[in-house]
């Protein structure tokens, strides 16, 4: 039992420190949006290319669902569908808040929606997300969720230097940021439990540690696609 309790830890451990390593907090158009250094044009071209981010979520969420082996996993992660996609105009979900977070950079719905400000890069990384998850074993696809972790501080410094450095943008573009913060760290805590229940053996364990790894590699490329295609080149 000990032993085994130790081996799950180390696991865990393996895990985080993916988000020690990579994850896009270190990218260093993060680190000069943070640092209020990105104008008014290349803070556009970051929310444009991240809303295309946001509206993959769902069906990134939607391939998983279907295969889910538990009905309590699948009530559980329906949940997330539905925290992105809304229910109606009084609880629009995530997607919905980001197009306002667009409205309130400059952006107009209608150009956000067109996806005309996405990059190559931003869409190539995107879409093999989606199709990671719809190509992997589910705990290999709910392991790559879990950026979740990391996600919570990021958000809170990136919210807190938008409110410094950004006094331009209007301060209700921030609820999308402000809604996860709270429910991030619950979905999180979540996925991690079914992780470490299904990877039993090093070779998954493995696996999902690449997974993570690998959506890691999704944001960061996401960030390099929007920093070559708005003129911020890396330090």
């Amino acid at each position: 039992m000990i032993a085994e309790r130790a081996a799950a830890e180390r696991f865990v451990q393996r895990l985080r420190d993916v988000g020690e390593r990579c994850y896009h907090d270190k990218h260093p158009f993060h680190r000069r949006l943070v640092a209020g250094l990105l104008n008014r044009e290349q803070m556009q071209a970051w929310v444009a290319n991240r809303y295309y981010y946001q509206k993959i979520i769902p069906l990134k969420d939607a391939a998983i669902l279907q295969v889910l082996p538990e009905r309590e996993q699948r009530r559980v992660w329906l949940q997330r569908i539905i925290d992105h996609d809304g229910v109606d105009e009084h609880d629009p979900g995530g997607t919905e808040k980001w197009l306002v977070l667009g409205e309130c950079v400059g952006l107009t719905r209608d150009y956000m929606l067109s996806e005309e400000g996405v990059a190559y890069g931003t869409r190539f990384a995107c879409d093999a997300y989606v199709n990671f998850a719809r190509s992997h074993t589910w705990v290999e696809a709910v392991a790559s969720s879990l950026t979740e972790l990391f996600g919570p501080p990021v958000m809170r410094r990136r919210v807190a230097a938008i409110l410094e450095n950004y006094p331009w943008i209007d301060r209700r573009g921030l609820e999308y940021f402000e809604r996860r913060i709270e429910i991030a760290p619950k979905d999180a805590q979540s996925a991690l439990e079914w992780v470490c229940e299904a990877a039993t053996t090093p070779e998954v364990q493995d696996r999902c540690v690449a997974a993570l790894a690998f959506k890691c590699g999704v944001l960061w490329s996401i960030l390099d696609a929007t920093a070559l295609a708005c003129g911020v080149f890396h330090d």
